[in-house]
């Protein structure tokens, strides 16, 4: 089963998706770490990624649904994959679909985790003091940026999934343990 986890920044996906790797045995494909390892392992993907990002261009969606195909070829998970950072377009989300078809397999669940976006800076400032400053993303500056981004880009996507019968909307402001509860509800 493949899923997508969607949910503004600070919502908790990265929690969630750790508890599905753990306790299902899901494996979480994130865009930015199969860049920076195709990249380092001199792919001709990882190349072509690299020649792109040199020149401060975007990587192209061929390019990120080619290395998320590439991924699955590599990983042998009969549990399922768990999408994150990708896609972040209707475009990037319409190629998926077709890769995923032409591999006779699809996206079964898109899961939005619902949050109060002023109960996000909480989060944030929480989760600067636990780590001590260590994660430079921590503070409301960035947090308000990422908020942008994600209303620009990313939640036009919603409409996209809900037409097709994919999305469930969940609380993320209940514990972390009731959230994963309501994930694995819809997971089945």
């Amino acid at each position: 089963m493949n899923i997508i986890l969607f949910g503004a920044p600070g919502a908790g996906k990265g929690t969630q998706a750790e508890r599905l790797v753990s306790e299902r045995g899901m494996i979480q494909l994130s865009t930015g770490d199969m860049l920076r390892s195709a990249i380092a392992s001199g792919s001709e993907l990882g190349l072509r990624a690299k020649d792109i990002m040199d020149r401060g261009d975007l990587v192209s969606d061929d390019i990120m649904v080619g290395m998320i195909a590439e991924r699955m070829d590599n990983d042998d998970s009969t549990s399922g994959y768990i999408l994150d950072g990708f896609p972040r377009t209707v475009a990037q989300a319409e190629a998926l679909d077709e890769m995923m078809a032409s591999r006779g397999d699809e996206i079964a669940h898109v899961i939005e985790i619902k949050v109060d976006e002023a109960a996000l800076f909480a989060r944030i400032e929480n989760r600067a003091k636990e780590s001590a400053g260590n994660r430079s993303d921590d503070n409301a500056e960035t947090l308000r940026n990422r908020l942008v981004v994600y209303h620009e880009n990313t939640a036009p996507l919603l409409p996209f999934y809900q037409a097709k019968g994919k999305l469930r909307s969940i609380n993320g402001m209940t514990s972390i343990e009731d959230v994963s509860s309501e994930i694995n509800k819809i997971l089945g």
